[in-house]
């Protein structure tokens, strides 16, 4: 398979690197309208995760100035596209009637109407389309999620998720709204989209916070409301001022027979027992851009949308992330989620 990869910033470039490593994968083709890093500089990529930095290699791939350009080049199979949130739903649309498989990084796209446009060509085009979901192969988040759906540890009672970074300042469109979504859409869409696979989709969403695009916050504590006797559950975090705040991300899930506790950075997935014994939890040393990239190419190779990462559930993440929003804009009133699919 040939896969052409649109737009050449921090998530471009990390899945360049990491496409390196899937089998039967090739390079057919980069687009990006920066002329340095269409030449493979990194100097201008900077993203909220420390990785990259060294010099991008594209070897024998055409390289292209517009995604036009690349969507129509006929030896191109299917198409990455790293590129702004707004442009997704369009970009994805036009790949796939062109015939291109799509791997379109997270937010889905901005609305859900522009979702529901994704959905609907993608069964019209029969090529698959999946959803940058990263979370869904991170090994500390995968395991923690194959052990609550076991049974082993009982019930879950309780979920509570943080994701925490500085404003970013390395690309314009992320701090504005309507191109973005704000920290709710492209930050928090991880822990939303988290919590359908732990869950499911919420009935009602009930948020608050503050918003500050300015100063560069933009802050949110949303509680998903799954009816009577549910686990409860809360996704909180956002954009801590611009370039110093560092990025965490962490969660704690309170099970009938222990508590599972993940923190980036300092404390490693661990499992509180009911007993008072404690557990280091072991999980896999693969990098979860890899495996999400590898789990492209082989629902590509089947001709079928990923079972790890259905775009359907991608959709409904976004739909939770905009009834958070509506919640927090109107002081923490229960908003219908409409997420449900």
């Amino acid at each position: 398979m040939r896969i052409g990869v649109v737009g050449l910033g921090f998530m471009g470039a990390t899945h360049l690197r990491a496409w390196q490593g899937v089998k039967g994968v090739e390079l057919g083709a980069v687009a990006s309208s920066d002329a340095s890093k269409l030449a493979g500089d990194p100097s201008g990529i900077a993203g909220n995760l420390e990785r990259g930095g060294e010099q991008l290699d594209f070897g024998d791939a055409r390289r292209y100035r517009t995604f036009e350009e690349l969507v129509a080049d006929a030896s191109v199979d299917a198409i990455d596209l790293c590129t702004p949130s707004h442009l997704h739903a369009d970009q994805a649309v036009r790949a796939l009637q062109a015939g291109k498989h799509v791997l379109v990084e997270k937010p889905m796209a901005r609305t859900g109407e522009e979702c529901d446009r994704m959905l609907a060509a993608t069964a019209a085009s029969g090529k698959v389309l999946m959803v940058g979901h990263v979370l869904r192969f991170w090994p500390d988040y995968t395991v923690a999620l194959k052990l609550v759906r076991s049974g082993s540890l009982g019930k879950l009672r309780s979920a509570f998720l943080r994701r925490k970074c500085a404003a970013p300042d390395w690309s314009p469109w992320l701090r504005d709204k309507t191109k973005s979504g704000g920290a709710v859409l492209d930050l928090l869409i991880h822990d939303f989209d988290y919590c359908l696979q732990l869950v499911g989709a919420p009935s009602h969403v009930e948020a608050t916070g503050a918003e500050d695009s300015a100063n560069g916050i933009d802050l949110i504590e949303a509680r998903l409301d799954y009816g009577g006797g549910a686990p409860q559950v809360v996704v909180s975090g956002g954009w801590y001022h611009p370039a110093s705040y560092p990025f965490s991300m962490e969660f704690t899930l309170v099970c009938e027979e222990g508590t599972l506790d993940f923190r980036s950075g300092d404390r490693p997935l661990t499992l509180y027992r009911v007993d008072g014994s404690t557990d280091t939890i072991a999980t896999a040393e693969q990098d979860a851009f890899d495996a999400e990239l590898t789990a492209f190419a082989g629902a590509c190779e089947a001709g079928k949308a990923p079972s790890e990462c259905r775009p359907e559930e991608s959709a409904a993440a976004v739909a939770i992330a905009a009834a958070a929003d509506l919640s927090r804009s109107n002081a923490g009133v229960r908003t219908p989620c409409g997420g449900r699919r």
